[in-house]
C-alpha cells in the first residue's frame, strides 16, 4: 500500500482524526497542544495520527492536503484545517457542533 494509500483509508476509517506532532496527552509542539486540546474539550472521541512516528506521512500530507502545516483536522473525509481554524471553531462554538454531529453520524452508522 502506498503513503497516499495508507492517508485515504486513515481518512475515511475515521470520521474525526487529527494529525499532530505527538500524541493527546504529549503533544510535541505548542499547536498540536492547543488543537488536540481544543477536540479534547468537545468530549468526543477521536483519532490521531503521531506524524513524528510516521515520517512518510509527514512528508506526504502536506501534498495530499494542499495544507502545508501540522496539526491538521479531518471530519467526514474533509479537511477542517490547522491549529488556528480549529481554535477560532472552538471559540465560536462551531467545532463542538462539527464534532459531535460527525460522532452521531459514525456511532448510528456503527449501529446500522
Amino acid at each position: 500500500m502506498s503513503v497516499v494509500d495508507t492517508i485515504k483509508e486513515q481518512i475515511e476509517s475515521n470520521s474525526i482524526l487529527l494529525y499532530m506532532k505527538g500524541t493527546p496527552r504529549f503533544p510535541q509542539c505548542g499547536f498540536s497542544s492547543r488543537a488536540s486540546e481544543a477536540l479534547v474539550a468537545c468530549g468526543e472521541r477521536f483519532a490521531f495520527v503521531n506524524i513524528l512516528e510516521a515520517p512518510e506521512i509527514r512528508a506526504e500530507l502536506p501534498k495530499y492536503a494542499n495544507w502545508p502545516t501540522f496539526p491538521q483536522l479531518w471530519v467526514n473525509g474533509e479537511l477542517v484545517g490547522g491549529c488556528d481554524i480549529i481554535c477560532e471553531m472552538a471559540e465560536s462554538g462551531a467545532l463542538q457542533e462539527l464534532v459531535s454531529a460527525a460522532a452521531k453520524q459514525q456511532s448510528d452508522s456503527e449501529e446500522a
